[in-house]
Parts: structure tokens; sequence; C-alpha cells
């Protein structure tokens, strides 16, 4: 999303890093290619022009201009400018004091409220909660149809009384239900069955007309939500501005959430939108997947637009994938050279498991250098490997070395790939294990720590004897088996010193010698 607007301010900022000292005319160069950068992303132009005069006021004070280094000073407060608009600190969900806690999705038709509502629920229940979910959406057709089915995916209870409307022509008519009714009786169900949260799904529009904001607006005063939020898809560009406005004066929200943040739009509605509306952004959904959805940080998303990577995001994820026990478990492994084929598919699942490989490269920092390499990654290819793996016995898993050509010749027939497919894994698996394992000792992990100590103890006490040299016949060590060859004097007399040559080297005038300068 941010891909464009990402490569434009990594760029400018790089060619300030090299400069000691900041002219004025260095700091109105950079904020004239920041302002193109965020035009071009369709950033609404309020926002580019009280962005740009924060960075000015701030460039040319005494913060940058006293700092040791200018240039870096400038990138710190481009990014804390650049969190600023995304809304400063993590904003979470306000809970009721009194279960239940009702939250109210309200936005435009197709921006993926339905799909986001199970995306809410399913984190919601991960944290813990019981939520419920409501159908209010009774003019779309088969709406209705796609919450039960987004809820049975996410394990989410759906509350839908009303079939609401099936085709187009019934969404026209009257008879297609009440929604107001039916939000106002997923409370009661949600009271009744001891729910703690409940998210309502209401009808969009294609566009913001008077019917939309009459509806929501009846809807939110019928069941009183603690938090109503704006789903917002992040691709509409400069109109996501106009219609924020819209329904902050018809209905009112007390958050926003973007969705569709893995499009190759340009992105500026979630610069815009939270400066323009005053409101956060609560969450971001990033896929199709009921996985695709978390927190939104402004401090890490303004990391990533900079091109300094959200390492944190990424941590999050692995430890919500990775069991403590098993990762330290392998960590030993690694350490002692004991890591099987059987160790590596788990820790493989668990990072497939994480998401796309594409997107976890992606929150390195320094990931925008390496786009190129990071859009070539094949995901088919680890599902080769997996391939491979699973038709291995749990003995050749477990010990590789035994696996022989006509081991490897089941193997391959087995899960379709080719013998040199299976030769290259098991060949990358021991350079791997063996280049592990020597990091490990390097970071003294405690398996790496028992080896190191066993062979300490097998080289023998100190003072003991060396290691045995070997014996020389004939002045090279094993000898010639037929003797010297002609004409090669024998160098098994060398004297210690070079006072004296060995015979067959008397006429040598070593004076003559022309040794190589120190």
């Amino acid at each position: 999303m941010f891909e464009s607007l990402s490569d434009r301010l990594t760029a400018t900022l790089k060619d300030l890093r090299g400069k000691g000292r900041l002219s004025p005319a260095d700091v109105d160069a950079t904020c004239r290619e920041i302002r193109l950068a965020l035009l071009e992303a369709d950033v609404a132009l309020p926002v580019v022009r009280t962005f740009i005069a924060r960075i000015k006021e701030r460039a040319k004070g005494a913060e940058v201009s006293a700092a040791l280094n200018p240039a870096q000073q400038v990138v710190k407060v481009v990014n804390e400018e650049l969190v600023g608009i995304l809304g400063g600190e993590t904003r979470r969900i306000q809970f009721a004091k009194t279960p239940p806690t009702v939250i109210m999705l309200a936005g435009l038709q197709g921006a993926g409220k339905t799909t986001l509502a199970g995306k809410l629920a399913q984190w919601l229940r991960g944290q813990g909660h019981t939520p419920l979910l409501v159908a209010c959406d009774l003019q779309r057709p088969n709406a209705v149809t796609q919450l039960k089915v987004v809820g049975e995916r996410a394990g989410v209870p759906v509350f839908a009384p009303h079939p609401g409307a099936t085709t187009a022509g019934e969404a026209e008519g009257a008879g297609v239900g009440d929604p107001v009714a039916v939000a106002r009786a997923g409370i009661e169900e949600a009271k009744a069955r001891q729910h703690d949260v409940v998210v309502v799904d209401t009808a969009g529009r294609l566009g913001v007309d008077e019917a939309l904001m009459q509806q929501a607006a009846d809807i939110r005063d019928a069941i009183s939500p603690d938090e109503v939020l704006f789903v917002l898809d992040a691709m509409i560009g400069q109109d996501a501005v106009a219609t924020a406005d819209a329904f902050r004066a018809g209905v009112g929200f007390t958050g926003v959430v973007l969705t569709k943040l893995d499009g190759d739009a340009r992105g500026g509605a979630a610069l815009s939108v939270r400066e323009v509306t005053g409101q956060p952004i609560l969450f971001a959904s990033t896929g199709e997947k009921l996985d695709d959805f978390d927190v939104f940080h402004p401090e890490r998303m303004a990391s990533r637009i900079l091109g300094m990577g959200d390492v944190l995001t990424l941590i999050e994820q692995a430890e919500q994938v990775f069991d403590a026990k098993q990762a330290e478990e392998a960590a030993t492994k690694i350490g002692s050279g004991e890591l099987t084929l059987e160790d590596f598919l788990e820790q493989m699942m668990a990072i497939r498991k994480m998401g796309p490989i594409a997107n976890l490269l992606g929150m390195l920092p320094g990931a925008g250098q390496m786009k190129d390499a990071i859009g070539q990654i094949d995901e088919k290819q680890l599902d080769r490997v997996q391939a491979i793996i699973r038709g291995m016995t749990p003995a050749e898993r477990a010990n590789p070395k035994i696996i022989n050509a006509s081991r490897r010749l089941r193997i391959a027939n087995g899960s379709g790939v080719k013998v040199s497919d299976v030769n290259q894994l098991v060949d990358r698996f021991f350079e791997a294990r063996k280049m592990m394992s020597s990091m490990a000792g390097r970071m003294g992990l405690p398996g790496a720590r028992k080896n190191q100590r066993s062979k300490k103890g097998k080289k023998g006490k100190k003072g003991g004897k060396g290691p045995t040299q070997p014996k020389m016949r004939g002045g090279f060590p094993g000898g010639f088996p037929g003797g010297l060859p002609a004409g090669m004097p024998d160098l098994s007399n060398m004297p210690a010193g070079l006072d004296q040559l060995p015979p067959g080297l008397e006429g040598i005038d070593l004076s003559q010698l022309k040794l190589p300068k120190k």
C-alpha cells in the first residue's frame, strides 16, 4: 500500500543523511520532495500543508541546528510528525463497565464491513471475550448469509432472526425487515446468553445518502453503542476524506478501521482521515483471511513507511505461533548439532502460520532495498519442501544420514518431485545444521557450551603430550616408496642452523639469492 510513498521518502532522507551540515536551502529542498511524495500518495492537501509546515518549523529551529548530527535529527523530526498524523499513540477499544460492550460498524457498501465483523469477532475471542455478531444489514442481497458463514469460520455465534434480502428486487422493497428492531433484539440476546461483546453489522450504500445516514443514526440511538467504528476502504484515495467527514457529521464515530491495506493503491487515506476527522485509527485489515487483522500502531506504521521496518509486530506474531518450550528445545538441538528434519518441519510450519514470507521479510529494517529479491520469493517452494519431508519415514527424518540412493528415489516418487530436489534438500539441511551449530557456539547457547566442554575434555590435560608428528623418511611425511627421485638431495639430516649446508648443496652461493624485501 505505502510502497511508492516509502520509496520516495526513503530516497529523500537518504540523500539528507550524507550531509554533515544543513543549510536552509537543504531543508527547503527536502520539504519540497516530501510534499511531492505525499501529494502523489493521494494525501489530502490540507494535511500536506500542515505536515510540511511543522517539519519546516522544527527543522530550522534550535532542535536541529544544535544537534550533533543535524541530518539524523531531521529524519527523527519527520518520523515524529508522521506518527502524529497517524494518531500519536495506539488507541484501544473502550469496554463498557457493565457488559455487554456494544460495537457498531458503519461505512459504505464494499468497504468490507461484514468480513471485518468476523475478523474483529475472532480477534476479540482471542483476547478472552465472548462476542456475538448481530446481522442488521438486511438490504444487501445475501448479506445475512455471508455474516453467518464468516461467523462460523471465526467460531463466533451470529444473531440473525431475519434472513434479509436475497435478490436485488427484494432490497428495493419495504419488506426486508427492520434493522433497528434486530439490533435491539440482538442486545437482549447477548444479555440473556451472557456475551460480553456485541458486534453490530449495519447496511451500507454505494454512496453517501440521507437514507443511509438516517438508518445508521436510528440504530445508534436504539442500542447506544460504546464504540462506533467507521470502516474505510484505504484504496478510495482522496474521496476517503469526504466520506469520513460525511459520516462524522451524519452519524458520528469514535474510531476508524482501515481495510484493504494489502492493495496497490497509494494509501493517502490512512494519512488523511485521522488528521481531518480527529478520530483515531483503531484497527487495520491487510488481507482476505480472518487472521489478516491487527491493532493499528501509529509509530510502527510510520517506521514502515520510512523504511525502518516493524520488528515489534514481527516479534508479536512470532510469539503467537511459537511455543516457548518447543523453541527452547529447538535452540538446544541447534547448539548441539542434533537438529532433525522433523524439528525443521515444525519450525517451518510455525513460520508459515505467521503469514506470507514476503510480508514477514518486509517488516525487517532495510527491506525496501531488497524488495526485488523479496518479490521473487516462491511460496510454492516451501510446499515442495514440506511434501519431501512428509514423504520420509520417522527414522529418516530423525537421522537423514541413512537416506541412501534408493530411499531418495522412493521419497521423490512419493512427494511428486525429482531426485535432484531431494538431494538438494538433504545437502542444504546438513550445511545449515553445521552453520547453525557453529553460530550457536559463538552465541553461547546451552547445547553449544556443553559441546565445547566435551571437546575440551577430549584434548587431555594441560601440559600433556601434543599431537604425534608424522614420521619422516627421506625428508617428507611418509617418504617415497621407491626412494628419493634422481637429483633430489636428502634433507633428513638438515641441521638446525643454516651455517652448514647438507650434502648435495655445497656448491650453492647463498649470497646470490634474491630474497623479497620486508
